[in-house]
């Protein structure tokens, strides 16, 4: 490979990383905005707003990008009109899914989204469709301790809905309403909490042939990537 021809391919891998932290970074930006429009700019008392803003933070989003979207959520910027959408339906394989939203043009995100899932041999629901497969839930990741199984014991004890290890990590389900409570009495207790967050969790997993289940990757890697959705869930 030339020279130029090799630079060529690391500039366009380089454009289209630094597009793709772009577009993260704009994501995570509105949900910072909405937050604060829901709760207030106060991170200690808005508890969404502290989990946008901890997500923001993992992945090196800059202070001052955090500071302007808190900024225009307090109505001191543009994007005064976003709000947060709920759609549901069904993918391939007629897989349920719930995706995530953030708009300042409702009929312009329901028809991409619609778009995405008829492209995929699916459709958009009407509300209830697709939710009433799936529970609202608080899902927390905790580091893992040299003895798991006491760690385990502990985090039960604090009346969560689950506990599971898995990989690097402890996974705690617990109520939507008590994400914030658990969350602060896990670090009491002594455990660091890598992640907290609001999930659609699935109440019954389906089973889907290796074929299914790249058609069905490929065409949620699409969703995911429109510029309006913030997070999608599945019931696979």
């Amino acid at each position: 490979m030339s020279g130029h021809s090799k630079w060529s391919t690391i500039k366009h891998k380089k454009t289209a990383a630094d597009n793709k932290r772009g577009q993260i970074f704009t994501k995570l930006g509105r949900a910072i905005t909405i937050a604060v429009k829901e709760g207030g700019p106060e991170v200690g008392s808005n508890f969404k707003l502290r989990l946008a803003v901890d997500k923001a933070r993992a992945v090196n989003m800059p202070k001052l990008n955090i500071e302007r979207a808190i900024e225009k959520g307090s109505g001191q910027g543009e994007d005064g009109s976003l709000e947060m959408v709920v759609y549901e339906g069904f993918g391939p394989s007629q897989v349920a899914v719930m995706v995530e939203a953030v708009t300042d043009n409702k009929n312009r995100t329901a028809a991409g989204i619609k778009k995405t899932f008829e492209r995929g041999g699916g459709h958009l629901g009407q509300p209830g469709s697709a939710s009433h497969l799936f529970h609202k839930k608080g899902r927390l990741l905790v580091a893992k301790q040299t003895d798991v199984d006491s760690q385990m014991l502990k985090i039960i004890d604090l009346g969560v809905d689950d506990v599971e290890a898995t990989g690097e990590a402890v996974e705690v389900l617990v109520p939507a309403a008590n994400l914030g409570k658990i969350r602060d009495q896990l670090t009491q207790a002594g455990l660091a909490v890598k992640s907290a967050e609001l999930i659609y969790k699935p109440l019954v997993i389906v089973e889907l042939d290796s074929e299914q289940e790249i058609k069905l990757t490929e065409w949620l890697a699409g969703l995911e990537e429109l510029d309006d959705v913030q997070s999608v869930y599945t019931n696979w």
